[in-house]
């Protein structure tokens, strides 16, 4: 019986110490050939796999210098939690020709993933802008965005950079329970489609304590958002904070719980805005909410735009059939460059309701006088200090 025991002791400290030397490991990519100002592809790649599919934690290094590194997709499911630290400079191939896909480096189907690291993501966009077939007025679908995240599961994106993105910085697709902490983005402002973090038919998605400046939205929502929140936000240049725009697609999912809280957006063209295309496919954008925003030298600080139609590629004498419900407009304050600070302007074929503006100061220096605000198929319910004096739609009934 004591021998029993004593074996059964030894062979559960063996287990025990197996399972603590699997706990950790760290996979750096110089020990599978990477050197600095070299393609590090195959490298990260190897590396990679080999943790993914270690049976503990990991942990993919990328060290302090300058690398290339080609098109790469990290697949999992991985066998436990794994981590991609990256300490260096990472580079994309400059000659778009060079993409086949609308991808440069992709996490997909991930569990418990994190990204870290002070080290930074060069997208070499300058070599795509303004190139035949990319402009303001063509979204550049074959570009590839930076990072692509999707159907990434409890995770965590946090310190990198990421600047010169040839198209979006980061795109969002598919994920749950994934949050960006102390970003980095960085992408001129006569840059085409960079945003900075789009997201799309993802739930519970956090963007906190972030810093982006960039060509288009600084954080775009899409269909099928739910749960998010983007909180310490500071945004400019760039296009704003923008819900949308909605619409466009068949089959667009709702918009469920939107929270834009303590952010500040400096010298952007727009402000926090909702925007849907005219003619559009039926939708719902409902419970959102804009608290406590600080607005500098902004375009159209708050604004809904239900005919948003940018270079006639609708019809706009087709009202929107995005159905906008419960949004609140709080403690937003600042400067306007625009004399129209406030705008909200909703489908007459259904018109907004549940809108709140209340402690509203936003004031305009301009020679054509004080801030002003407009509405349209909409009464927004009013609260607190109104700067400009809240607008009313006094002829809502009869436009229905």
């Amino acid at each position: 019986m004591g021998l029993d025991l004593n074996v059964a002791t030894i062979s559960l400290l063996l287990l025990l110490a197996s399972t603590a030397n699997a706990a950790s490991r760290v996979f750096n990519v110089r020990n599978y050939g990477a050197k600095s100002n070299s393609d590090i592809t195959q490298a990260a790649t190897r590396a990679w796999k080999d943790a993914c599919t270690y049976p503990g934690s990991s942990k993919v290094v990328i060290p302090a210098a300058t690398y290339r590194l080609g098109t790469v997709d990290f697949l999992g499911p991985c066998k436990g939690p794994i981590e991609f630290n990256v300490l260096g400079s990472i580079q994309s191939p400059g000659d778009p020709k060079y993409f086949k896909g609308d991808s440069w480096i992709t996490f997909e189907r991930v569990n418990h993933l994190t990204v870290s690291g002070t080290g930074a993501f060069d997208g070499q966009g300058k070599t795509a802008w303004g190139r035949s077939g990319c402009s303001k007025t063509n979204y550049c679908i074959h570009l590839p965005i930076s990072l692509r995240f999707d159907f990434v599961t409890n995770s965590t994106v946090r310190d990198i950079t990421s600047f010169n993105s040839k198209q979006f910085n980061i795109n969002v697709f598919g994920c749950q329970n994934l949050t960006f902490d102390h970003i980095t983005i960085k992408t001129p402002e006569n840059s085409p489609n960079t945003d900075g973090i789009h997201i799309g038919r993802s739930t519970k998605i956090n963007v906190i304590n972030s810093k982006i400046s960039t060509g288009d939205d600084c954080i775009s929502i899409g269909d099928g958002s739910r749960d998010i929140l983007i909180k310490g936000v500071i945004c400019g240049p760039g296009h704003g904070i923008s819900i949308g725009s909605l619409g466009k697609y068949h089959n667009e999912q709702p918009v469920l719980g939107v929270r834009v809280i303590g952010c500040t957006l400096r010298n952007t063209t727009t402000g926090v805005r909702i925007k849907t295309w005219p003619n559009s496919y039926p939708g719902i954008a409902s419970d959102m909410r804009f608290e406590n925003i600080i607005m500098k030298n902004v375009d159209n600080p708050i604004l809904i735009d239900q005919g948003y139609c940018p270079w006639n590629q609708c019809k706009p004498q087709i009202p929107s059939k995005i159905k906008i419900s419960n949004v609140r407009f709080k403690n937003i304050r600042g400067t306007s460059r625009t004399k129209e600070a406030v705008e909200i302007i909703c489908s007459r074929a259904l018109p907004c309701t549940n809108v709140e503006l209340r402690d509203i100061d936003l004031k305009y220096h301009g020679k054509d006088g004080p801030a002003t605000s407009r509405c349209v198929h909409v009464n927004p319910r009013i609260g607190g200090h109104q700067n400009p004096p809240a607008c009313r739609f006094k002829s809502l009934k009869k436009k229905i």
